[in-house]
């Protein structure tokens, strides 16, 4: 199972896609190995541009299977906050609350986000990045 991150989805679902990217995402949903989590669907969803868009988009990803959001994940994502701050780095509480559901559910986080790989560095988040590719193409 894959955890993908809104830093990936995001350049695989428009109109100028990233092809590698998009044929992971396109190979992981035919066999059902996507995960999702409310923060997540939170970003995605947020930043749809019609009631249209928004109401397609949440019902494919209300198909995928979804990471819950309970005390022991945010006590998790409290310890990795901590963690990573009394070692001088930096992150997004969005980014920590996402690499912990993957860590949580020992699942590989898909990404193209610079945070993940850093968190990695420092736990035993295991990722897929696709940064490389965004920054030599866009």
């Amino acid at each position: 199972m894959v955890l993908v991150d809104t830093s990936a989805w995001i350049f695989a679902l428009k109109k100028n896609f990233l092809l590698p990217l998009k044929e992971k995402i396109d190979f992981l949903l035919r066999d059902g190995l996507i995960l999702t989590f409310g923060m997540i669907k939170l970003e995605l969803l947020g930043g749809t541009k019609s009631e249209k868009e928004f109401a397609r988009l949440k019902n494919r990803l209300d198909a995928l299977y979804e990471i819950p959001t309970d005390q022991s994940l945010w006590d998790e994502a409290s310890e990795l906050a901590f963690m990573l701050h009394r070692k001088g780095i930096t992150v997004p509480y969005t980014d920590i609350l996402i690499a912990s559901a993957a860590l949580y559910s020992k699942t590989t986080l898909l990404h193209a986000d610079i945070h993940f790989d850093l968190i990695a560095k420092h736990t035993e988040l295991k990722v897929e990045s696709f940064l490389s590719l965004i920054q030599k193409d866009y």
